[in-house]
């Protein structure tokens, strides 16, 4: 082996090494800011150690397949983004509706990201409603953040006339037969979505 091929090798596995500790996916600027050099990231690309997720993201080729691609996704590439709506209630199994997009919060003001795929849906939120009941879940070895159920229903109802006043009811419905209510944090979200009025009769009907 020369000693090109020995360097080569031994940048690999340093580089194996960095994208095994972030749960074999990486962005590029992540990549290079834990010293991976931009030449050993895209060889590693074209010789197959490496797939393209999206643009801009890496990940080990031989990691198990990703359970949850487009979410994988929209985290590593809209970090400051939150996961939303129906792609949330889809995540928290309280929906009949099947996300053809990803729905994704972004406070006011942010940059607007350019994303190819998957295709995503924006909703802007004011500081407090965005950062307001944010959990974050380890998906595929990912930190994607999710709103939490109580913070999704609230949203539901104060996006009603976007993904309609029935998804939300249903949602709700799905919510007292499946999981334990916690009225407190529905009327605490609700009071900071601004819909408590919105809220209480359909969940003094429903619960």
């Amino acid at each position: 082996m020369s000693e090109k091929t020995k360097l080569q090798s031994s940048r690999f596995d340093k580089a194996i090494a960095v994208f095994k500790l972030n749960g074999g996916i990486l962005r590029t600027s992540q990549a290079l800011q834990a010293g991976i050099h931009p030449s050993t990231l895209y060889t590693m690309r074209d010789v197959g150690t490496l797939e393209v997720v999206s643009r801009g993201v890496f990940r080990l080729a031989d990691s198990e397949p990703l359970g949850n691609p487009d979410l994988v996704t929209v985290a590593t590439r809209v970090p400051s983004g939150v996961i939303c709506l129906i792609s949330a209630l889809a995540f928290h199994q309280i929906t009949t509706q099947i996300p053809h997009e990803v729905h994704v919060a972004l406070q006011r003001g942010a940059e607007l990201p350019r994303l190819g795929h998957p295709p995503i849906k924006i909703y802007w939120f004011k500081e407090q409603a965005f950062t307001a009941g944010v959990d974050t879940h380890k998906l595929d070895g990912v930190d994607i953040r999710i709103y939490s159920l109580e913070k999704t229903l609230a949203d539901c109802f104060k996006f009603r006339n976007k993904i309609g006043l029935d998804t939300a009811v249903e949602a709700v419905r799905f919510y007292r037969e499946r999981r334990s209510v916690n009225v407190d944090a529905l009327m605490r979200y609700a009071a900071i979505c601004r819909v408590e009025k919105v809220m209480r009769p359909y969940l003094e009907a429903i619960l």
